[in-house]
């Protein structure tokens, strides 16, 4: 998993005091990829929102200020990673600065679109910060939904979380409609002619022109990050080269190991100690 030819990675997401999420999680799985990372905080959580009570510092100022030293000190970053956003404003922070780039530089930008999971929007996140995350996956290499976040991206309705093969297909489709690129949907629930269900990873890679599907065993436990480790291990494969497909399936392998290894004494909402587990991600 070291890559000699690392790359240098902007990570836009929330920082955490307590639990590896956000951050906390992709900097040391990008790190010890090989990658140089950028680390831009949307905000500065106390701990993750599982436990209920927290306390979130807005850093929007803090953005449009990194930025703009960045910018003068001509940092240029070959991969732009998003995550957690606070506010419409700093979506369009954020579009702004990607649509700024100068075009004679190929760059990677993912979006996770965090908005909503089980079929609703967290508590804060109305149609405005729906519209403004729909600009924003629209200027996407890869965006990455979950089946929720899908469904009201595409206006497909709440509540949604599972389909047949051809609905899932069709799901896709509407999400490539928006940015014309590469999609992958974290949760789907594909509903078979039998009745039975099985769970996937799946989505469309618009360089290949291929879709794919890449099935897993749910685990039922709730493990905080497992969207950021994802993440950051699908985009630090692709930035080895590796197709969407092979990327997709090697970060569905790093999480399920993590959540198998982790789901008899998970302690709280902290998350995983992804540094802990190393040797058992680079056997993967």
């Amino acid at each position: 998993m070291n890559n000699t030819t690392g790359k240098q990675v902007l990570l836009i997401n929330d920082l955490p005091g307590y639990g590896k999420v956000a951050l906390a999680a992709m900097v040391p799985l990008l790190s010890r990829m090989g990658h140089y990372t950028f680390q831009l905080p949307t905000a500065v959580v106390s701990n993750t929102l599982d436990y209920g009570k927290f306390r979130i510092q807005d850093l929007t100022d803090f953005m449009k200020d990194t930025l703009k030293v960045w910018d003068e000190l001509g940092f240029d970053p070959d991969c732009i990673c998003t995550g957690f956003v606070l506010s419409i404003e700093q979506v369009e922070v954020i579009r702004s600065y990607l649509e700024e780039r100068t075009p004679d530089k190929k760059r990677l930008v993912v979006v996770d679109p965090i908005m909503g999971d089980g079929g609703h929007l967290y508590n804060g996140i109305g149609p405005d910060r729906v519209d403004a995350m729909r600009q924003l996956v629209r200027l996407a290499d890869v965006m990455v939904p979950n089946m929720t976040e899908a469904g009201f991206l595409t206006g497909r309705g709440p509540g949604v979380e599972s389909g047949t093969s051809q609905e899932i297909r069709s799901l896709v489709d509407q999400l490539r409609e928006i940015s014309g690129r590469s999609v992958v949907i974290t949760s789907a629930t594909e509903i078979t002619e039998t009745g039975a269900s099985r769970h996937l990873v799946c989505g469309y890679d618009c360089t290949r022109q291929e879709y794919f599907q890449v099935p897993y065993e749910y685990l039922p436990v709730r493990v905080p990050g497992s969207g950021d480790i994802f993440s950051a291990v699908m985009t630090g494969e692709l930035l080895e080269g590796k197709t969407l497909e092979a990327s997709v399936e090697k970060a569905v392998r790093v999480l399920s190991k993590l959540i198998a290894e982790n789901q008899g004494h998970l302690q709280g909402y902290k998350g995983i100690q992804v540094e802990q587990y190393w040797e058992v991600i680079a056997e993967i």
